[in-house]
């Protein structure tokens, strides 16, 4: 399905518990992901330093930074490359741009910063796509993006 256009207006729309679930998903293979990520700096830091990089300011400051590089390429990679997270995928939904194409990478990486502020309030601009006419959250609506169901392989 890749490269090619997707017809939104026959495309069904994931239920908030099928996109949670797909987020809890993510959740578990980004925490994998995270714990690599934290020890490859981690242990070459002491190693190297014999100090501790959460008790220093500026590395601490630095090593967050680069944690939220990993979370943020780890969303964008996947959104950019088939449009799926392995979440998603377990779920069957993936995310387009709002003309049924792959997500460009300034497009993926939008979303994720909208998707961001729109979970922080309680989750809030999720549950909007229970009001939206055209079942979209917040943060697919301002990335100019939507989540379509993926219909089940042989």
């Amino acid at each position: 399905m890749t490269n090619m256009e997707l017809d939104l207006s026959q495309a069904k729309k994931p239920s908030i518990p099928r996109r949670l679930g797909a987020l809890l998903y993510d959740l578990v293979l980004l925490l994998a992901v995270l714990m690599v990520a934290n020890t490859i700096v981690v242990i070459p830091y002491e190693l190297i330093t014999g100090h501790h990089i959460y008790e220093e300011a500026f590395p601490l400051l630095l090593m967050r930074l680069y944690l939220l590089a990993v979370i943020v390429g780890f969303y964008v990679y996947f959104w950019t490359h088939g449009g799926q997270t392995l979440g998603m995928r377990a779920w069957r939904i993936r995310v387009v741009d709002d003309k049924g194409s792959d997500l460009g990478t300034g497009t993926a990486i939008a979303r994720f910063g909208w998707s961001v502020l729109s979970y922080l309030p309680a989750g809030l601009g999720l549950w909007w796509s229970l009001f939206d006419r055209e079942g979209l959250a917040w943060h697919d609506r301002k990335s100019h993006t939507c989540l379509v169901m993926v219909e089940k392989s042989a």
